[in-house]
């Protein structure tokens, strides 16, 4: 006589589980407002992206202090720099068995340039874009743009031949800070697809900061051409990177009218660190792999936003896959292609190439890992 009551009310609770959770994942508010956009059709892993192990059997050099190298410079005698996402700033020798920390920001340090001075200029994704001098002394150089608005996340920086310095702002929407961390501000951008990325200058004479161009899904990686009068760009969200003329000033790349070109598109997965390397080649770094649903989401914002609501740990990932291209820097074609699908290696974000190594950079783990160089 009670089976059937209680069979109701076990549907009832269950048809209420659904509805609280399907309201969830429709209604819930992220402070996302995703954009439709129609990625080129992915060529994969074809041509000069032919999968190969040429970044296998790498050798690393152990960190003492801290984790995530996500960058790394390298000064003309040989020593290591890098920094590590609890802010620590590392000098190390090429053969790992000496490691200072030189400074620590308070923040988490992405990219990293050595200025003529011997300084070391760092993108800083909490704090800006800092100074750091030999004996660790730490100064802010910019944390705010000319036109008032704040630096929401410096994540790469390059140096141009006058010591004007160029540097990412990877999403004026979506912080380190409020997002809970520069990684979580990463996936928050390219799934909202808004491009609020921009490309900043800061003029250490006047001490200015100026907006270069706007309309970046999520600006990363960045270089100045060798005759100094063009930046390269990484626009990770959109598996592409720019040319801009290096003394272009508030340019929307979403509305292209000169002064900028797409350098490369429609990469095999998602660009992150510039470099440059030997023989004219710019390095870049393909963090993760694209993936048919990634692409097929780019047109269902909603679906987007369902997908924000959900614990990182639903979502699948793409699998382990280092992979790092160089380009020529003339005609952006591709020269050299480096992968490994192993596993031992993931979240590979660059590459800075020396006379007889390559150092990878990464997103994760605590070593610096390193192979002998293959090319010419």
């Amino acid at each position: 006589m009670t089976r059937v009551p209680t069979m109701k009310r076990w549907a009832f609770g269950l048809a209420g589980l659904v509805a609280v959770a399907a309201a969830y994942l429709l209604l819930w508010p992220t402070g996302l407002a995703p954009v439709r956009w129609d990625p080129p059709t992915s060529k994969g892993l074809v041509g000069p992206h032919a999968p190969n192990t040429r970044l296998s059997g790498t050798r690393s050099i152990l960190l003492h202090s801290g984790l995530g190298p996500e960058h790394i410079a390298v000064a003309a005698d040989g020593t290591i720099f890098t920094g590590t996402e609890g802010g620590q700033v590392l000098r190390l020798d090429p053969q790992g068995s000496a490691e200072t920390v030189i400074a620590n920001t308070g923040g988490r340090v992405l990219g990293m340039a050595i200025d003529a001075q011997g300084d070391l200029i760092v993108a800083d994704a909490y704090k800006g874009l800092l100074r750091i001098t030999p004996a660790g002394r730490v100064s802010v150089l910019s944390d705010r743009v000319d036109d008032g608005t704040p630096v929401g996340l410096a994540d790469a920086v390059a140096i141009g031949p006058d010591g004007s310095i160029y540097f990412s702002d990877a999403s004026t929407r979506f912080t380190a800070t409020k997002s809970g961390g520069a990684l979580a501000a990463s996936r928050l951008e390219i799934l909202e697809q808004s491009a609020s990325g921009r490309v900043l200058v800061f003029d250490p004479r006047s001490g200015r900061t100026s907006e270069v161009a706007r309309g970046l899904s999520f600006a990363n990686g960045i270089v100045v051409t060798s005759d100094g009068r063009s930046l390269l760009v990484a626009d990770t969200g959109r598996y592409r990177i720019w040319k801009i003329d290096a003394g272009a000033r508030q340019l929307d790349l979403r509305h292209p009218q000169g002064k900028s070109a797409l350098f490369i598109d429609n990469l095999p997965g998602f660009p992150d660190n510039l470099t440059h390397g030997r023989e004219g080649r710019i390095w870049v770094g393909l963090v993760a792999p694209r993936t048919d649903a990634i692409d097929a989401a780019a047109t269902m914002p909603t679906l987007r936003s369902i997908v924000a609501r959900l614990p990182p740990a639903w979502i699948p990932a793409a699998p382990p896959h280092a992979h790092v291209i160089a380009l020529s820097e003339l005609d952006g074609r591709v020269v050299a292609d480096l992968q490994d699908a192993s596993g031992d290696l993931h979240s590979v974000t660059g590459v800075t190439e020396t006379a007889d190594r390559f150092y990878l950079h990464t997103l994760e783990g605590g070593r610096v890992h390193w192979l002998p160089s293959q090319l010419p």
